[in-house]
């Protein structure tokens, strides 16, 4: 399906835009693991926390960015959880270090932590790059609802971070798990299914 991608240059600024029902599946892949438990305590052992984030606009579109170091994987905006950090708080944090964005109000969340795996060779990269071995990560997923103006978007961040995106676009849920790389199609397909009522 079609998509219209917004570019923009790095210098310059921009930005972006649910109770629960199933729905059918966008992708039917491996499974993603699942822990009921919502404590900081609870993520499996060997995966970084991490906070995952669903930008919804006004339209009920959602907000993906393609990687700078992948320009051909396209993720919604997502981070790892500091030390004693509540997950709400970080998902906050980490949407405005990515996107420059702050005028965002938290709808939902999904209730437990899901996981995936990294690949061998994205493991063996991320090793390197953090100093640390994880299997992948368990993450905490926010449903946000952008209440400013795309103005206010910039992949340059709030600056406090390296830029991580070079493209960002507004994506039907279809779209999201259509773009994403194939080990977080499982992670996007449940995430989409839990905040399906929020995006019709």
């Amino acid at each position: 399906m079609a998509v219209l991608w917004r570019s923009f240059s790095l210098y310059s600024p921009f930005h972006l835009s649910v109770p629960p029902k199933p729905i059918c599946s966008y992708f039917s892949p491996s499974s993603c693991t699942c822990s009921s438990s919502s404590s900081m305590e609870a993520p499996p052992q060997g995966y970084r926390r991490n906070v995952g984030i669903c930008l919804i606009n006004s339209s009920k579109k959602i907000f993906s960015a393609s990687r700078l170091d992948i320009p051909s994987a396209w993720q919604m905006p997502q981070g790892g959880i500091d030390d004693n950090e509540d997950p709400k708080v970080a998902a906050l944090r980490e949407l405005k270090e990515e996107t420059g964005v702050s005028s965002a109000e938290v709808l939902a969340e999904v209730p437990y932590w899901l996981t995936y795996d990294f690949p061998p060779e994205v493991r063996e990269k991320l090793k390197h790059q953090w100093g640390s071995d994880w299997k992948g990560q368990a993450q905490k997923w926010f449903l946000l609802k952008f209440t400013g103006k795309e103005e206010e978007i910039n992949l340059l961040g709030d600056g406090s971070e390296k830029p991580e995106f070079g493209e960002w676009s507004w994506m039907t849920p279809e779209q999201i798990v259509e773009h994403a790389v194939d080990f977080k199609k499982p992670v996007y397909n449940k995430v989409l299914e839990v905040f399906t009522p929020y995006l019709h």
